[in-house]
């Protein structure tokens, strides 16, 4: 009686340890899933705003156009543009001759300075002139 009373112990005790073991993992597994749950939820939140974006740009040209102002720097016909320069910035830019903005026949220059024929006459004056190659 009493080898079968020990063998019923170590039995009690193995299934014991068993148990314990078992919810250790539980406690791991329920945490991976809590960590897979939240990330679960900000792609589904990242997915949302894609496809929302992707019907935007199915739908109007509006989303187009200003994805193209901030990223291509869109200006529209009968648009001007202004950029705000830093007064304290400006001090530490070095001085040059003004750039000449090239624009559409329909369009005029709005920079200062030379014409585009005279900053050409310029260009031409300061550099030797190529000599043909044989």
């Amino acid at each position: 009686m009493r080898i079968i009373i020990a063998i019923l112990v170590v039995l009690l005790i193995a299934l014991q340890i068993q148990v314990w073991q078992e919810r250790s993992r539980l406690q791991s597994l329920d945490a991976r899933l809590s960590e897979q749950v939240e990330a679960n939820v900000a792609l589904k939140n990242r997915n949302d705003a894609l496809f929302a974006e992707v019907q935007d740009l199915r739908v109007g040209l509006e989303a187009i156009e200003e994805r193209a102002r901030a990223e291509l720097g869109l200006v529209g016909e009968g648009e001007s543009f202004y950029l705000i320069v830093d007064p304290d910035a400006v001090g530490e830019l070095p001085l040059s001759e003004p750039a000449v903005v090239e624009t559409a026949p329909s369009q005029t220059s709005t920079s200062e300075g030379p014409s585009e024929e005279a900053s050409e006459e310029t260009l031409a004056d300061d550099q030797p002139a190529a000599e043909p190659t044989p």
